[in-house]
C-alpha cells in the first residue's frame, strides 16, 4: 500500500492544491457532488474538475454510480480517502506548529443524545477560544462512531459507553452519566414510594433503537432477572422517546441529562429503582496514533478531561 509521500512524488502532485484532498473528501462523506458543492462555497462544476484533475493524476477512477444516480469510492477512491486524511492532517500540524494558529477542522462524530444535551456548551466554549477553527459534528451509532474514528473520518468519538481495550484507541472517562427510569407522572408506577425489578414485569415500553447501548444494556437487564416485558414503541430520538412518555403512557431508561429539565419542573417522574447496572459513562474516544493539535487539546479540556489522563 502506497503512504502519502509516494503520492506525494506522483508527476504534478506538487502544483496540486491541497483543496482538491479537501473536496474529494467532502464528496466521499457525503456522497453527492452537489452536496459538496453546497458545504464548500463553490459551483458544481468546479467540484466536478478538482476531481477529474486528481482522477486525472492517479489514472484511476474514484468513484462510481449506483443506484438512483447515487455515488460511493471506488476501491481506489477508498485508499486515497485514508491517505488524503493523513496528508491534510500533516499540513494542518505544520501550519499549527509553525504558525500557531487555531484554525483547522474539527470533525466529532457521536450519539444524538450528546450532540443535544452534553456537547453545545464545550464546543461553543471551544469557538471563543478558537474562531477560526471549523467545528463538524456527525451523529451516528455507536459502532459506526468507532470506526470513524479508526478510519480517521473523525478526530474524536464521543460515546455512552463503559470503557473498553479495543486495540488502536485510546478512551478517556470524562464522567459518569446515570440511567433514570422515566414515566408520565400519571404513571401508576409514579405514586409508589420503591420500585422493584418485578414491578416492571409486562410493562410497555418506549425504547431506542436496538443498536443504541443503554437499551442492549436494559434488555439485558431484564432478561437476566426473568422480567418479561414488551416494546410498544421504538423511536430514533431520545427527544422523541421523552415526549411520547409526557404526552402518553409507557416507559423508558434514559441518560439523565435527557430529561433533567422536565424531571426538574415534575413533567416526568423518576422511577425510585436502585440498581447498580443503570449507569454508562460517557467516553471520549481518539486513535492512539492522532496526532492532537491545540484546539483540540483544549476541546477535550473544555469537555472536562484532566490532561494528566491522556
Amino acid at each position: 500500500m502506497m503512504g502519502v509521500i509516494d503520492y506525494f512524488d506522483k508527476e504534478g502532485i506538487r502544483n496540486m492544491d491541497l483543496n482538491y484532498f479537501q473536496t474529494f473528501r467532502e464528496v466521499a462523506v457525503r456522497q453527492s457532488f452537489t452536496k459538496a458543492a453546497e458545504e464548500l462555497g463553490y459551483a458544481q462544476s468546479s467540484v466536478t474538475t478538482q476531481i477529474q484533475k486528481l482522477e486525472k493524476i492517479y489514472q484511476v477512477k474514484l468513484f462510481e454510480r449506483y443506484n438512483n444516480n447515487k455515488i460511493r469510492l471506488t476501491s481506489a477512491g477508498e485508499e486515497l480517502f485514508k491517505l488524503s486524511g493523513q496528508l491534510l492532517e500533516i499540513y494542518e500540524h505544520s501550519q499549527e506548529k509553525l504558525t500557531k494558529q487555531g484554525g483547522g477542522s474539527l470533525t466529532i462524530a457521536t450519539m444524538d443524545s450528546l450532540a443535544s444535551y452534553f456537547l453545545p456548551a464545550p464546543i461553543q466554549t471551544t469557538r471563543k477560544q478558537y474562531p477560526e477553527l471549523g467545528i463538524r459534528l456527525q451523529t451516528d451509532r455507536e459502532d459506526m462512531i468507532l470506526q470513524k474514528v479508526k478510519e480517521g473520518e473523525a478526530d474524536v468519538g464521543l460515546i455512552l459507553a463503559n470503557a473498553s481495550s479495543e486495540s488502536g484507541l485510546q478512551w478517556i472517562t470524562i464522567r459518569e452519566e446515570p440511567l433514570v427510569l422515566i414515566v408520565n407522572t400519571d404513571h401508576l408506577l409514579a405514586k409508589m414510594q420503591k420500585i422493584e425489578l418485578s414491578d416492571l414485569a409486562d410493562e410497555e415500553w418506549i425504547m431506542p433503537e436496538d443498536t443504541c447501548n443503554y437499551r442492549q444494556l436494559l434488555e439485558r437487564v431484564l432478561r437476566a432477572n426473568g422480567i418479561p416485558y414488551k416494546v410498544g414503541l421504538e423511536l430514533g430520538s431520545p427527544e422523541a422517546i421523552k415526549r411520547s412518555i409526557m404526552a402518553g403512557s409507557g416507559i423508558s431508561l434514559l441518560p439523565q441529562m435527557i430529561a433533567l429539565d422536565e424531571i426538574r419542573r415534575e413533567e416526568l417522574t423518576v422511577l425510585p429503582l436502585e440498581h447498580g447496572e443503570f449507569r454508562l459513562e460517557i467516553q471520549l474516544v481518539i486513535h492512539t496514533r492522532k496526532w492532537v493539535s491545540h484546539a483540540l487539546r483544549q476541546f477535550v479540556t473544555n469537555l472536562g478531561a484532566k490532561e494528566t489522563e491522556w
